[in-house]
């Protein structure tokens, strides 16, 4: 291993070396522990520290990095104490997530930090979009994120890169290649001669490189971060290394050939270093005992620190409410009012939110000239410039994460899904990371994903899908679903306004149906709060989007009959109290949804009633909704589906009781 000092002092040199031996030692200690029974896990990264050393170094410490969960020395190298890290890993209340997540699935923005979600592949999204919020702030930073070679494999590797060479970020991605994803070694992985050879295909330059000589990480990643600070552009740099223990520790290493142990234990990034510096002079053997023993009883003391710290006592009221940030909705301010149809109403919020907010950036298929495939964006770019105003590649997954990344550093961002249905190739990042993170380690997520949704238009099975109830079983996230244009405007800007993620349901029916008055200027609607659009005393019908408006029509069709209408128009948080008042009521409780039966949200309201409003009722609860097949395309199939075709004997069915 050939070692180049370059232009680093020999005080630089030492540092490299005690920041590398750091890591090491606490690791080691780390498997002591577990042998102990003291601690029930653990991912060694012993044999690959030059890489989270070497390239943390090269790193500001103002600028973000996000690691994997063999990166010990990235939180090692940013000087987090010992004693928070073990607090992190034992699940205390001290620790980053205060118990509810393990290892490095954390960030912290004291640290610059983000750190992974199991699914290994998304955080390079967010990545991109932390750069991106760099660009647009006219900050003069790198971003850096880790991947191992397993999960370039993943979508996700290749929509961030693509993302990143697109729009010109400067982000970092570097793969540490230590020959195995588990136990499934790299001739089983990829047929690329080398991973770095992928950069060419993304019109990004890609470098492989030793992983095991600090030295070379270093110079490497110091030299592209310093070039990416004033010509912004994304690399991809490849560290070749080795796995020298398990995946984790439980899992062994007996598929591995005695052979690469042998290789690579020579090639020992630690050991080399140390002997380099000793040849140089730069190190004296006597302090080396020194150092270990320093670094033994700081391990010692920091670790027994946690250990006598006291367990968790779960509190159930705390746990439900950290799911969330909390947040004081704005008070509705328009006065003045003007009629607008559905789809203007939402342009309009759209409008008066990137007024008012001049860090929020919208994203999305076609949405800058073309103004998106529903025109609600027209004219946005002229107003508001590309920057702000930016369309995609075809890659859900990567924009999600990219928002996901604007938001951890200083911005608000919007999402348009072309089609709600199509939020299934982003569904990992929704349910995981935007969902998640709040609840994890305190970081809101203030991103809006607008969901064009539901049926009429005769769009088929991938056009029409009514999938909310997909995400309010969601704890982490808020579903708000419009069903008038007032609403769709002020639920739109109290979604912007609010710094947890929000998705936002439009009906594409309503969008040129449906007309009302709108309050102009900046206006919200309290998230979590129903509306009661008729009232009644015989019978209540629960619904929201397109079913407020079968209801009003079944209503209009039978004026003999007294029917209260609820508008839930939030579906996470929903209006319980609004609900169990209108039951209690009447007595009597259609839920309607355009949803399909089984599963749909009704199934939540119905169980909700039949639990806390028992006594109260003179019928069962009854639910009226869409067929539990996909939707049809043909007119007459379409019209069949639909709930809106058996309301009529749902009321029937419920009158008679």
């Amino acid at each position: 291993m050939i070692f180049d000092r370059k232009n680093l002092s020999n005080n630089q040199l030492i540092d490299f070396y005690s920041r590398l031996l750091w890591p090491r030692m606490i690791e080691e200690k780390m498997l002591i522990l577990l042998r102990q029974g003291r601690i029930g896990k653990w991912f060694s990264g012993i044999g690959q520290e030059a890489i989270a050393i070497g390239s943390t170094l090269a790193m500001n410490n103002d600028e973000y990095i996000l690691p994997m969960h063999r990166n010990l020395g990235v939180f090692t190298a940013r000087d987090i104490p010992l004693s928070k890290l073990m607090a992190q890993w034992q699940g205390k209340a001290s620790g980053f997530t205060k118990g509810r997540d393990r290892s490095f699935h954390f960030g912290t923005q004291e640290y610059k930090i983000i750190g992974m979600i199991s699914h290994l592949g998304p955080q390079m999204a967010l990545a991109d979009g932390i750069a991106l919020a760099d660009v647009l702030s006219n900050r003069n930073k790198a971003t850096l994120v880790f991947t191992g070679e397993g999960a370039t494999s993943e979508g996700d590797f290749h929509e961030a890169l693509n993302v990143a060479a697109v729009w010109n970020l400067p982000v970092i991605f570097l793969i540490e290649n230590n020959g195995y994803g588990l136990s499934t070694p790299v001739n089983e992985q990829y047929k690329a001669r080398q991973l770095a050879d992928k950069a060419i295909g993304y019109g990004m330059e890609g470098r492989r490189i030793d992983g095991n000589n600090v030295l070379e990480v270093y110079h490497t990643i110091h030299e592209f971060a310093t070039s990416m600070r004033q010509k912004p552009r994304p690399v991809l740099v490849e560290c070749m290394t080795f796995r020298m223990r398990g995946h984790e520790e439980a899992s062994g290493t007996k598929y591995v050939p005695q052979y690469l142990f042998d290789f690579w234990k020579e090639k020992d990034p630690l050991t080399n270093f140390e002997q380099y510096l000793l040849d140089e002079k730069v190190l004296r053997p006597e302090w080396l005992p020194q150092m270990r023993k320093e670094f033994s009883a700081l391990i010692e003391s920091e670790i027994e620190k946690v250990f006598s710290e006291p367990d968790i006592i779960p509190n159930v009221e705390t746990e439900v409410a950290d799911m969330y940030k909390p947040h004081k909705p704005p008070i509705a301010i328009g006065a003045n009012l003007s009629t607008l149809r559905y789809i203007d109403a939402i342009s309009d919020g759209l409008r008066q939110s990137m007024r008012k907010f001049e860090n929020l950036v919208i994203m999305g298929q076609d949405i800058a000239e073309y103004g998106g495939a529903f025109k609600i964006t027209r004219g946005f770019v002229e107003e508001f410039g590309k920057a702000r105003v930016r369309n995609t590649p075809i890659c859900e997954s990567a924009i999600v994460g990219a928002a996901m990344g604007l938001a951890l550093n200083g911005y608000k961002a919007v999402m348009e899904m072309q089609f709600a249905d199509f939020v299934s190739s982003g569904f990992n990042q929704v349910v995981n990371n935007l969902a998640k993170t709040y609840y994890r380690w305190e970081q809101p997520v203030d991103v809006v994903l607008r969901m064009p949704t539901g049926a009429g238009t005769g769009a088929g099975p991938f056009h029409s899908q009514s999938n909310e109830a997909w995400f309010t079983k969601t704890p982490g996230l808020k579903v708000v679903y419009p069903a008038f244009p007032d609403d769709a405007k002020g639920l739109l800007m109290s979604a912007i306004d609010d710094p947890n993620p929000v998705m936002y349901f439009e009906h594409k029916y309503l969008y040129r149906s449906n007309s009302g008055d709108v309050p102009e200027g900046d206006y919200y609607v309290e998230i979590g709060k129903a509306r009661v659009v008729q009232e009644g005393y015989l019978a209540s019908i629960i619904t929201y989007g397109l079913g407020v408006h079968w209801a009003l029509a079944y209503a209009a069709k039978h004026p003999d009959l007294s029917v209260e209408i609820i508008d839930l128009r939030s579906l996470q948080p929903w209006d319980k109290e609004a609900v169990e008042q209108s039951a209690k009521k009447t007595g009597r409780v259609l839920v309607l949804h355009e949803d399909t039966l089984c599963c749909g949200f009704g199934a939540e309201i119905a169980a909700h009633l039949s639990e806390h409003c028992f006594s109260s009722l003179d019928a069962p609860v009854m639910r009226c909704a869409s067929l539990d097949t996909a939707i049809p395309m043909n007119k007459a199939l379409e019209d069949q589906f639909l709930a809106k075709s058996r309301v009529e004997d749902a009321m029937r069915k419920l009158l008679s009781y």
